[in-house]
């Protein structure tokens, strides 16, 4: 039986004739910190977006806990790269807007219940916002504002967080303050975090698992096969622990940054299917015959 978190199989999804991600096949379990990087058109925002429900695949299969994913709903929290804050309500006003959702009371700014606002003001405290309860958006930093919006998250507790880039606005400093901050939230709440993102050093610090998403590869099909997209080209485990920020300047920090831009990022570095490195214990492959054929530890549909 799959106790997966979340379980993705044989999934395409194209726009206009144009492939953009060419079945994809990804397990994730409970308490995995998931980097998603690659090049530019290689599908990331996509795969996040089918993972949400805010669109569906063409083929395949996306399951969370066991059950298909449908529209968005709690069993998926998102953080976006810009502040999802309303500007007319306050910090906490922000985080119970998730609990008046659930009980239909969004409409009414006035109605608070007291166990919703306990339960606001404690993970307002994770974040280290509990001061700043009763400010609006425009009164804090960008840093405060991306705290309040995991914060917003968080309180629905979904089985899975999903993260678009969430610090890609943030200046260097407060960028490096919050990824120690996410590293310590994810191992104190045994979160499953979703994260994709444009920075190699930001995917390899902040990762337990990096999942390299790209549309430069080969297989078998030939030159004369219609334009490919974007396939999991390697799939790394990495340290489960949260690190200093010295690791980064670590030369086999680097080493892996390095290894990670050639797998997926250069144009010119095309590995073929049975080449991927794709070595965390849940990686799995389905590949067509007629795309690789030969071989073995490639499972063929």
């Amino acid at each position: 039986m799959d106790e997966s978190k979340l379980h993705i199989e044989d999934v395409y999804k194209s726009y206009d004739g144009k492939v953009i991600l060419d079945d994809i096949d990804l397990k994730v379990s409970k308490g995995e910190f998931c980097s998603v990087v690659g090049p530019s058109g290689c599908g990331k925002s996509t795969l996040l977006r089918l993972i949400l429900g805010q669109e569906f695949p063409d083929r395949g299969r996306i399951a969370i806990d066991g059950e298909p994913v449908g529209t968005p709903d709690t069993h998926r929290g998102i953080v976006f790269q810009r502040y999802s804050l309303f500007p007319n309500r306050t910090v906490l006003d922000n985080v119970l807007l998730g609990k008046k959702f659930q009980r239909g009371q969004w409409w009414n700014p006035f109605h608070r219940n007291q166990d919703d606002i306990d339960e606001a003001m404690s993970f307002l405290k994770k974040v280290r916002l509990e001061n700043a309860a009763d400010k609006y958006p425009h009164e804090l930093s960008g840093g405060m504002q991306q705290r309040a919006a995991i914060a917003q998250a968080l309180i629905m507790k979904p089985p899975v967080l999903l993260m678009d880039e969430p610090f890609g606005a943030l200046d260097p400093d407060t960028r490096d303050e919050l990824q120690v901050f996410l590293l310590e939230l994810w191992e104190q709440q045994e979160l499953t975090v979703f994260f994709v993102t444009h920075d190699l050093t930001e995917a390899c610090f902040l990762g337990s698992r990096l999942l390299v998403l790209s549309q430069y590869y080969t297989d078998d099909r030939g030159l004369d096969a219609p334009a490919r997209g974007g396939r999991i080209v390697a799939d790394y485990p990495l340290p489960s622990v949260a690190n200093s920020l010295e690791i980064k300047d670590d030369p086999a920090f680097q080493r892996l940054i390095s290894d990670v831009r050639n797998a997926g990022f250069d144009p010119r570095v095309r590995q073929h299917v049975s080449e991927f490195n794709l070595t965390h214990s849940d990686s799995f492959q389905t590949v067509l015959p007629d795309e690789y054929s030969q071989g073995t530890g490639i499972r063929i549909r």
